[in-house]
C-alpha cells in the first residue's frame, strides 16, 4: 500500500472522527448505488473533506483493489511508461509530507489540501500529466487540459523519462504550492 494512503488511514480517526473501518460500516448501512452519492452524504452530513471522503468510499466497495493494483491495471500492456509514472511520483514525494496520492480506475491523482494533479497513461506510448495552474499562460508544452476538462487547467503530454525535466518539476511543484 502507497506510504501516503496508509498516513491518510492512520489519520483518519483524527482528521474524520472514525476510523476506516467505522466509516466502512456506515456506508455498508446505507448502500449507495453510486460513488457520487457516498461522497456527498459523507460531505454533506458528516463534514468530512473531498479527500477523506473519496478515500473512504473508495476503499469501502467490495473487492476493490488495492491501490498498487489499480496503478498496476492503468500500466498494463504499457509497462514501458511506468519509468515516467515512477519519477512524477519520485518527484512529488519531494514536496512535503502532506502529499496524498491516490490510484484511481484511471489515473493517480495527487492531493494536497486540493488536487493539484493527475497522472493518466493516455496511450500505449504516453503519459499526460494533468496540472491546476489556475491563471498559467498554456504554451506549446503546456497545453490545454485537453480530455481532463475541469479536473485540471494544462496538460503536459509525455513519452520519455527524460522529459520529466526540471521545467516539469518546477510547474508541478507550482501546482502544489497554489494547492492550499
Amino acid at each position: 500500500m502507497d506510504q501516503a494512503l496508509k498516513t491518510m488511514i492512520n489519520n483518519m480517526p483524527e482528521k474524520t472522527g472514525k476510523s476506516l473501518q467505522e466509516w466502512k460500516k456506515i456506508l455498508k448501512a446505507k448502500a449507495f448505488n453510486k460513488h457520487s452519492e457516498a461522497m456527498n452524504f459523507l460531505k454533506k452530513e458528516h463534514g468530512v473533506t473531498h479527500g477523506f471522503a473519496n478515500t473512504i468510499v473508495h476503499l469501502s466497495k467490495d473487492n476493490i483493489d488495492a491501490p498498487e493494483d489499480l496503478v498496476a491495471i492503468q500500466y498494463q500492456g504499457k509497462e514501458q511508461l511506468l519509468p515516467i509514472y515512477n519519477m512524477l511520483i519520485a518527484t512529488v514525494d519531494q514536496f512535503g509530507p502532506d502529499v496524498v496520492i491516490t490510484p484511481k480506475k484511471g489515473a493517480v491523482s495527487l492531493i494536497r489540501k486540493k488536487q493539484f494533479a493527475l497522472i493518466k497513461p493516455a496511450t500505449k506510448t504516453r503519459v499526460d500529466l494533468g496540472l491546476k495552474l489556475m491563471g498559467k499562460e498554456e504554451t506549446a508544452r503546456l497545453g490545454n487540459s485537453g480530455p481532463f476538462g475541469t479536473m485540471c487547467t494544462h496538460r503536459v503530454q509525455i513519452t520519455s523519462v527524460d522529459q520529466v525535466d526540471q521545467q516539469l518539476k518546477n510547474w508541478l511543484k507550482e501546482a502544489y504550492e497554489k494547492a492550499t
